[in-house]
């Protein structure tokens, strides 16, 4: 019997009769199987069991869920019944259903409410105040509306021929200068003569419209975008307006033209620049479109929400300035490299126009180009672009210019330039993975200068040996480089070889790096490369004297690294004590941060609060870091430093001084570092004998239920969940107890396991007073702790001619061994005289009295021995009075006993434990071993 997310499940051996009676299966078997658990716990989707002898076997009636569905099968020689949430009606069912009833067909859509007020009359309400002039219009119901810039003029256009009255229109209050009113056939206006530069906002509640010119906290609207119509025929432009009412005709009398504009009810949306076309421009709006036309056949149409703008032989869809200004953007555009990865100096050349100069006309042309959709269309402007942007260090928005390319042109993706142009725009952001991804592609497969780059991000991200045979591969573009990158290439093949445990060749790639005229920072970066080369020669008076050098630097990403290596020599030296130099790495951490500096000095810091028994602050120190920088390099080492940590404290013994309650609290405070699999329970398991051994239950079953329901799965959790189980038992909640188990049940179990479990259920029964219960779940077990089980079972419901003979037993022919009874011996023997006395059976308690009197000088308790084996009173307590003393106290406290010793000589859960790994990123799962046993 097993339960899933989607299912139950039961099985059982050979071919059984079944039948369905509505939400009732009734099966018929042969025998006495054991049903005891689908009887006291049924499992998801059943309501219940029950269970009715025959001649020949039992009948079980298994009760459905109102929700529930079954299914039942064979499959192995075994009859199985699967139990399910009721499906849904499949699509062809509800089809099916649905075939008799009437089809609705759609109404149209009811016209929208008459935004005119009886009268026909809008009256302007105006008001001034906090530098804003606002100008408000109240409808009967919401009308759509339009507002939009022309020149010095703001129009207001409204849906709805209503007279608009503007006789309280302010005078004299900037930035208004004059308000007019317009009413054609189908639509009101009003046209504001306003300062060219006055901000305008929109906003609509209910019925009214506001309308506020002058800088004030309102929010800007939303933008309406304008985009070709991918709809086969004649090119058209199309956009998306939310609750567009009406297309207008607008007649300009001071130009003289017509505008078609576009109402749409509130919120705000509109264009927010002048957006040029051949045939058409549509001006800036704050509210719905307002569309020049240049082209006498030019038709705005509106479908729903959509607004398409057309010509009956399609529009000419370039940007009126798409040629003004190409040639001029493309006499000085920078050219491709002679290597794809190669960065020119001549791209950064601004000219006498300077940088926002040159970078508004290499831009423009990129804009101009983009505006082509067609796939064939050129890309050699926003390459242009890109060359700069990655010439002048401007690295990410040079991924954004070549990103938007390749989602236009995916056949970008296969050219050498654009994969070195945007590997190289990502190395010097930082993006080392996204670099080599691109440096890797096979357009760049021969090429030097991309190896010369792969060796350099692969540094970057402790890739060692691969960065060595890039940097090889890449030496016949070495020269070809800018000498600042010439040193970076050369300073990082020195890092790696030094990785490599080869020094001569580190030393040989700092010497190049130091023959370059470069900037004294990047110098100062060499020699700190350099100063490590000493260090690890074994002449470490010589580096520190350069560390210390180095350190005096006014650049904290130079000086903390050489204040670093300074300290953890003189450590070394012993110049300084311990805890000097742990002061001076806690200051280093908050000095300089965000980098592979900050992980190494707090590694350095952890692994001396380790040493100095700080065990709290060094598990702090080294989770904090690799948590904020995860991807760096060192967070490996990190990692690697603290799981060591944590398994040396709770696997090799060093939190064993400590109180139990301070290693369970530290436990806790980091327990997501607790490997999986046999390693974790056993760090677990030492913890809970330590608290199981002062008798702090609770927290040991905390422990133990966080095991359970994070870290484990299949067999190992239900073995865990045992002990938590065995612990609740411990601290008398039953309850608890059930539940631990009930969810850690599964389909199989060694036999052992499953073995324990039942008699931990049965017990937790027995503590809730169901005994029956207990009784059905250890009715088949017929081991020596079942029987002890079933005796106790039986003492509590008095059934003293069972509990007698069951503890007698228990004893076995203890009687032939002289030696003294044990305390749990002589428990067993007390209650088999008692049992047999209240039993009345007078034979058999003659038979313990003869076999077991020659033991009572040595009990611990002969008095009670001889009152309970001779069923006569004596003194003060009689048998019965006896029996009520000696009972359920003694017993359970002789049962917690041996669980505590069964915390310290348990073994291993049953899962393989993954070996220490050398520097995990994160903690593998381990795989549990396969059972051996249905359970």
């Amino acid at each position: 019997m097993a339960t899933t997310e989607t299912f139950s499940r039961i099985e059982i051996a050979g071919r059984v009769a079944t039948r369905r009676d509505g939400r009732n299966l009734v099966l018929t078997l042969a025998g006495n199987p054991d049903v005891a658990r689908l009887l006291t716990s049924p499992p998801k989707w059943i309501k219940q069991a029950t269970r009715k002898r025959t001649g020949s076997g039992i009948e079980l009636t298994i009760t459905l869920a109102d929700d529930a569905d079954l299914k039942v099968g064979q499959a192995d020689g075994a009859t199985y019944i699967n139990v399910f949430e009721k499906p849904e009606p499949t699509p062809e069912q509800k089809a099916a259903a649905q075939a008799a009833e009437p089809v609705a067909v759609a109404e149209a859509e009811p016209p929208r409410p008459n935004p005119l007020p009886a009268g026909g009359v809008v009256r302007m309400d105006a008001k001034v105040g906090d530098g804003q002039t606002t100008l408000s219009f109240t409808w009967a119901n919401p009308a759509g509306a339009a507002v939009f810039r022309r020149g010095d003029a703001i129009w207001v256009v409204f849906d709805a021929p209503a007279k608009l009255d503007v006789s309280t229109a302010p005078k004299g209050v900037r930035p208004l200068r004059g308000v007019e009113a317009f009413r054609g056939a189908d639509y009101a206006a009003i046209r504001i003569d306003a300062e060219t530069d006055a901000p305008v906002f929109v906003g609509s509640q209910g019925n009214t419209w506001t309308i506020s010119l002058g800088p004030g906290p309102q929010a800007q609207p939303a933008i309406v975008r304008i985009s070709r119509d991918a709809a086969g025929g004649p090119a058209t432009l199309k956009a998306p307006v939310a609750g567009a009412t009406r297309v207008v005709n607008l007649p300009d009398p001071v130009v003289g033209d017509t505008l078609k504009v576009v109402t749409a009810l509130g919120p705000a949306k509109g264009v927010p620049t002048r957006r040029d076309f051949v045939d058409a421009a549509l001006l800036p709006s704050i509210q719905g479109l307002a569309i020049e036309p240049l082209v006498d056949d030019l038709a705005v149409a509106r479908d729903g929400e959509i607004v398409r703008i057309s010509r009956a032989e399609g529009m000419t869809l370039s940007p009126a300035w798409a040629t003004r200004d190409k040639e001029d953007a493309q006499l000085g555009a920078p050219q491709p490299a002679i290597m794809p990865a190669l960065v020119n100096a001549e791209w950064a050349r601004t000219g006498e126009g300077g940088f926002m100069r040159r970078y508004d006309a290499l831009f423009s042309a990129a804009a101009a180009e983009s505006a082509n959709k067609d796939r064939q269309a050129p890309v050699g402007a926003r390459m242009a672009l890109a060359r700069f942007l990655v010439g002048s260090d401007l690295s990410y928005e040079a991924i954004g210019v070549l990103n938007a390319l390749a989602r236009e042109h995916p056949e970008m993706l296969d050219d050498p330039e654009f994969r070195g142009l945007r590997g190289v725009a990502r190395a010097i952001a930082r993006r080392y993975a996204e670099a080599d991804n691109d440096f890797s592609a096979p357009a760049l497969a021969d090429d030097p200068s991309s190896q010369l780059w792969r060796a350099y991000v692969n540094t970057q991200m402790a890739h060692y040996a691969e960065a060595r045979g890039f940097f090889g591969k890449g030496v016949e573009a070495y020269g070809l480089f800018s000498p600042v990158w010439k040193a970076r290439f050369a300073r990082a093949d020195a890092q790696a070889a030094l990785a490599q445990g080869d020094l001569v060749g580190a030393d040989a790639r700092v010497r190049m790096a130091l023959e370059e005229k470069v900037p004294s920072e990047e110098a100062l970066r060499t020699r700190l490369v350099q100063a490590r080369v000493i260090e690890l020669q074994g002449n470490q008076a010589r580096a520190l004297k350069v560390y210390a050098a180095i350190a005096t630097a006014p650049i904290d990403s130079i000086s903390a690294p050489a204040q670093l290596r300074a300290t953890q020599i003189r450590l070394t030296l012993g110049q300084i004590t311990p805890t000097q130099a742990a002061n001076v790495f806690d200051g280093l951490r908050y000095r300089w941060r965000g980098d592979g500096t900050e992980l190494e000095t707090i590694r350095a810091l952890g692994q001396l609060y380790l040493a100095q028994g700080r065990y709290r602050e060094a598990l702090e120190a080294l989770r904090s870091a690799g948590v904020r920088l995860p991807d760096l390099p060192e967070a490996l080492q990190l990692s690697a430093d603290l799981n060591t940590a944590f398994r040396g404290l709770f696997l090799d013994g060093l939190a064993d001084g400590l109180e139990p309650t301070q290693a369970l609290a530290l436990f806790f405070d980091f327990k997501e570092l607790a490997p999986l699999g046999a390693d974790g329970d056993l760090m677990v398991r030492k913890i809970v004998r330590r608290l199981v051994d002062v008798d702090l239950l609770p927290q040991a079953a905390d422990l133990l239920k966080y095991q359970a329901e994070n870290r484990l799965d299949g067999v190992p959790k239900a073995q865990v969940s045992t002990d938590l189980a065995v612990i609740y038992l411990m601290d008398r909640k039953p309850e608890a107890a059930l539940e631990a188990i009930n969810a850690s049940r599964t389909t199989v179990l060694p036999t052992a396991l499953n073995a324990e479990r039942r008699l931990i259920e049965a017990r937790a029964w027995t503590a809730l007073g169901r005994y029956d219960n207990a009784l059905e779940i250890i009715e088949a077990d017929r081991s020596r702790d079942g029987n002890d089980l079933r005796a106790e079972i039986t003492w509590k419901q008095k059934n003293w001619a069972v509990a007698a003979p069951l503890f007698e037993k228990g004893l076995g022919d203890r009687w032939k061994t002289a030696t003294p009874l044990s305390a749990d011996e002589e428990g067993r023997l007390l209650r088999a005289g008692v049992a047999y006395s209240l039993a009345g059976d007078e034979g058999s308690l003659a038979r313990l009295q003869a076999r077991y009197q020659g033991f009572y000088e040595k009990a611990n308790n002969p008095e009670a021995l001889k009152i309970a084996l001779s069923g006569v009173p004596t003194g003060r307590l009689s048998v019965a009075d006896f029996g009520r003393v000696s009972a359920d106290n003694e017993a359970f406290a002789g049962w917690v006993d041996k669980m505590k010793g069964r915390f310290k000589t348990r073994p291993a859960p049953v899962g393989a434990a993954k070996p220490p790994p050398v520097a995990p990123a994160k903690q593998a799962e381990a795989a549990p071993t396969k059972p051996d046993a249905k359970g």
